[in-house]
This record gives C-alpha cells, sequence and structure tokens, in this order.
C-alpha cells in the first residue's frame, strides 16, 4: 500500500497562503540551506522549471512518484504557462471545471476523487503519493492522508487560506520528527494513528 502524504508550505498560524491561495511571501525562505534538504529528500517537489533554473536536471525521485493537486493549486501553474509543473512525475489535477488535460502528462480527476485516490494507493511498487494542495482537496483527502509533512515558514498570515479548506472529523497524527532550520523554518513530520 502506498502512502498519500499531504507536504506542504504554511505559515505559523496555519495558512498555505494568503485568501487567494498566493504563497509567494514563504519564497524568500528558501534559501541555501533549506534548497539543499529539498535536493536531497524531496527533489520531486522542486518543480521541472524551477529544476530547469536551478540546474537540477539529474535529480532522481526519493519519496514520490505521483503527484494529486487540486485545480487552484494547477491554475498556478497554468497562468505561467506550465502544462505539466511536476513532469518528472505522474501527474493528477482534480477537478471538475477542467474538461481536458491541457498535457499528456495530466491526467483529471472529474468525479470519486477518493476512489481513484485509493486506487493510486492500491497499486504495487513505486514510491509514494504526494498530494500537493490545496486547501479544499486537502479537506476532501483527510480520511486517505497517512502522513504530514508540514514545512513552516517564520511568518502570521492572519487570514488565508487554511491548510484543510472543508469540514471533517477530528483526525489524530503522531509526531514523527521536527526539523529546524537557521532561518526559522520548522518541517515537522507527522504519522496517521490508525
Amino acid at each position: 500500500m502506498r502512502k498519500l502524504t499531504y507536504f506542504i508550505a504554511c505559515s505559523i498560524d496555519g495558512f498555505i497562503g494568503d485568501p487567494q491561495g498566493d504563497a509567494e511571501t514563504m519564497m524568500a525562505f528558501v534559501n541555501e540551506e533549506f534548497l539543499a534538504f529539498l535536493k536531497e529528500e524531496y527533489p520531486e517537489t522542486i518543480s521541472a522549471e524551477g529544476r530547469r533554473i536551478l540546474g537540477l536536471h539529474d535529480l532522481v525521485n526519493q519519496r514520490f512518484d505521483t503527484v494529486v493537486q487540486g485545480r487552484a493549486s494547477y491554475q498556478l501553474a497554468l497562468d505561467i504557462g506550465l502544462l505539466s509543473p511536476y513532469g518528472h512525475m505522474r501527474e493528477f489535477v482534480a477537478s471538475r471545471t477542467l474538461t481536458e488535460a491541457p498535457d499528456p502528462n495530466v491526467e483529471l480527476i472529474s468525479e470519486d476523487l477518493v476512489g481513484r485516490v485509493r486506487e493510486l494507493k492500491a497499486e504495487e511498487g513505486g514510491l509514494g503519493i504526494w498530494l500537493c494542495g490545496g486547501s479544499q482537496l486537502a479537506g476532501e483527502l483527510i480520511d486517505e492522508i497517512d502522513e504530514l509533512v508540514i514545512k513552516t515558514y517564520p511568518l502570521v498570515y492572519g487570514s488565508g487560506m487554511p491548510m484543510f479548506g472543508s469540514g471533517f472529523a477530528a483526525a489524530e497524527f503522531t509526531l514523527e520528527q521536527v526539523r529546524t532550520f537557521e532561518n526559522g523554518v520548522l518541517v515537522r513530520t507527522y504519522s496517521r494513528k490508525r
């Protein structure tokens, strides 16, 4: 059984972006130390465009071979002309509004999201599945999330897009690891208590 990991950036007060989902202010904390961590432990989470800009074409996926993201998260890539932002993985976009995938590497999930994610988790072998965002998608998939990796940036937003954007029953997770960085970033890893 493959794991579904919600690997997400958030502010100290639990927002993954401003009310429109913009998290540009968090990028200031992706310094040399933090980028080295991403390259070593989570290289697949660096977008294809980021890899191109940084000259990191040869990075091998360490934890994930599949990414699932919501329509709003995917739209951020589309807005800058990226049709397959994570082309080094299998890409799935949950959307009820897109009728056709803009790129052959992108598969749309328009109905039975939970069922499709369960199918992906049941696949043999391979690496895990990265739940990239966003907020509504994470809320819909809370019962399927096996692991949380929360990159907490030393920012307070006050309001914005929460980590989970819909109502659900409380779910308990166990803290497995905390990593701190000199710039104030924390990366906390939790596993689901089942």
